[in-house]
């Protein structure tokens, strides 16, 4: 199937063969923009506004790591004048597309705006960095820059709107990622153990002080063992960790299998609730936009580890 989509992909770049790498808004004069994940798409489409269409290859619940593109994804990529992808091998099964995209318009990874010296390197990973750079919002306020600067490239006749836009965004971003750290104070210190289905949050981390474990790697690729599950049990038992999290994005019955087997050695320990991982919540819903699953996030892993205060966490809000 992989084979077949790329195949057919080049088919019809082949019939636009010579269209130059500039993009132009077509007929209608909206430029079509895609985004493979909805933390992308959420984002361009603040610094687009009405000048741009931005669609999200990838919706709630679906796993980046895992996903293939689909005959439906052809005319959706090919038609479009710009491509946001988020690079830093999250879409690994794209790669082949996207790689073919690229000879004939603009796209972007938007991780590439993150510094070398800034990207984390996962012990076994291989030499590939941990793609989850959405976690920092620093990082994604660059990233922001990135995706501004690829319409800018393809819209240049907007680009005094795109900066605007974009200068009012990183703003919000600010202001978020001020409220991730006044909220992370709530938690003493020593309960900063943040455990989840994989190993998402490790920028999440290393911005706002937290111990990071994920039951799985990087990548959802790889599957967790019982060795896995065992050793998480054994840092749960002796850390005395009150709670761990599910994600929305990854199936629940490892996390579910880590509880099982602390009760079996007599620690009763939570499921602190959701995260969005590698994917926002639902359209319209708190978590349905990229400030708004971060604010869940941290609502909800600081109403877990014991935060003081909450009378606000966990809606999301």
């Amino acid at each position: 199937m992989r084979r077949l989509l790329t195949g057919l992909l080049l088919v019809a770049l082949s019939l636009s063969a010579g269209c130059p790498r500039e993009a132009a808004p077509q007929d209608d004069g909206v430029l079509r923009v895609v985004a493979t994940t909805g933390m992308i798409g959420d984002i361009a489409q603040r610094i687009a506004g009405a000048d741009a269409q931005v669609t999200a290859l990838m919706g709630p619940g679906v796993d980046p790591h895992l996903y293939k593109a689909r005959e439906s994804d052809v005319d959706v990529l090919f038609t479009a004048d710009v491509v946001l992808y988020n690079g830093l091998h999250l879409e690994a099964r794209l790669g082949d597309v996207l790689e073919k995209l690229a000879g004939h318009k603009i796209v972007v990874a938007v991780g590439a705006a993150v510094p070398a010296d800034r990207r984390l390197m996962p012990v076994g990973s291989e030499g590939l960095p941990d793609p989850h750079i959405w976690f920092d919002v620093g990082l994604w306020r660059l990233a922001a820059g990135e995706m501004a600067a690829a319409l800018v490239q393809a819209d240049p006749a907007h680009a005094e709107e795109y900066r605007r836009r974009l200068a009012e965004v990183q703003a919000e971003l600010d202001e978020l990622d001020a409220y991730v750290r006044a909220q992370v104070e709530r938690v003493p210190p020593e309960q900063r153990v943040l455990i989840t289905a994989h190993d998402a949050f490790n920028y999440f981390g290393a911005a706002y002080g937290f111990e990071v474990v994920g039951l799985q790697g990087v990548s959802t690729a790889a599957e967790a063992g019982t060795g896995d599950v065992r050793a998480l049990v054994d840092l749960i038992v002796a850390r005395q960790i009150p709670a761990v999290f599910i994600e929305s994005s990854v199936p629940e019955r490892n996390i579910k299998a880590v509880q099982e087997a602390a009760a079996a050695r007599g620690v009763d320990v939570a499921i602190g609730g959701e995260l969005y991982s590698d994917a926002m919540g639902d359209a319209g819903s708190p978590a349905g936009t990229y400030v708004g699953m971060v604010r869940h996030n941290i609502d909800t892993i600081v109403a877990a580890l014991g935060g003081a205060g909450q009378s606000e966490v966990g809606n999301g809000e």
